[in-house]
């Protein structure tokens, strides 16, 4: 896995609309849109991450990126569409740490009892799920103060 992943995307300009629509030929299926150009790099940036995330964690081959100059347009065109090929860079590491970080809703089944006697206590149910967990996975936390985020690990 790479940190650092620059593709070739095509921005489609649209006759009469202000938005901008990407595609990336070396991933179909990968598309994003922006209102202005600025919109249009940063959803083109988030999908592109959130795309080849996805690979890395499925194991998926991850092609090599398409030279500009070998870029074939011809799938893209349409009448009143002007196209740019533009190259979008992502940092993977830090996606990689904002997704395993990421929060997930599970819904839980208490007995009333319990969930009374825990409300009386004024306990945080999300907190005491993830003690609860990572003492179970024989998991420790390690707060990392530089930069004030919880860092998971396995003891050793």
């Amino acid at each position: 896995m790479k940190d650092r992943y620059t593709y070739p995307a095509l921005f489609a300009y649209e006759e009469g609309s202000d938005g901008i629509g990407v595609v990336f030929p070396d991933f179909p299926g990968c598309v994003s849109h922006g209102e202005n150009e600025e919109h249009a790099m940063k959803g083109a940036q988030e999908a592109l991450a959130l795309h080849l995330w996805a690979m890395e964690r499925d194991g998926g081959d991850i092609p090599e990126p398409s030279a500009l100059k070998n870029l074939d347009y011809k799938e893209y065109e349409a009448p009143g569409v002007q196209l740019a090929a533009v190259l979008v860079n992502v940092w993977m590491a830090l996606f990689r740490e904002e997704m395993d970080n990421k929060s997930v809703t599970r819904a839980v089944t208490l007995p009333h009892w319990l969930d009374m006697r825990a409300k009386e206590a004024k306990l945080n149910y999300s907190q005491t799920l993830q003690d609860g967990l990572m003492a179970r996975l024989g998991l420790e936390r390690e707060i990392n103060h530089k930069r004030g985020r919880r860092k998971t690990q396995t003891p050793a």
